[in-house]
């Protein structure tokens, strides 16, 4: 998972669960909160996915929430891969250029 406010990128092994009190290492931002759970939304009544969870107000800071899981975010910052046949030919143009 990464911390909802610097991006931080932090490990957990499978099935490990986010202590409540949790803080990002980097930029010390709570981390069991409503803006780092997969069930936060902010189109959603109470902004979250989850219907029975109680209503949080701020989504910000630690909480409670028994429905907590932590958000996958897949990284931005990485280049995409590249598709091996573009790459080859690439190669073919940079060896056969005029």
């Amino acid at each position: 998972m990464n911390c909802w406010k610097c991006g931080h990128e932090l490990r957990l092994l499978s099935g490990e669960k986010v202590p409540t009190r949790a803080t990002c290492a980097q930029c010390d931002a709570d981390l069991h909160v409503c803006r780092n759970c997969r069930h936060f939304d902010p189109s959603k009544h109470n902004e979250c996915q989850e219907t029975q969870a109680e209503w949080v107000r701020a989504k910000d800071r630690n909480n409670y929430c028994d429905y907590f899981s932590p958000l996958k975010v897949v990284a931005v910052n990485q280049a995409p891969r590249a598709n091996p046949a573009d790459a080859a030919r690439k190669k073919l143009d940079q060896l056969f250029k005029f």
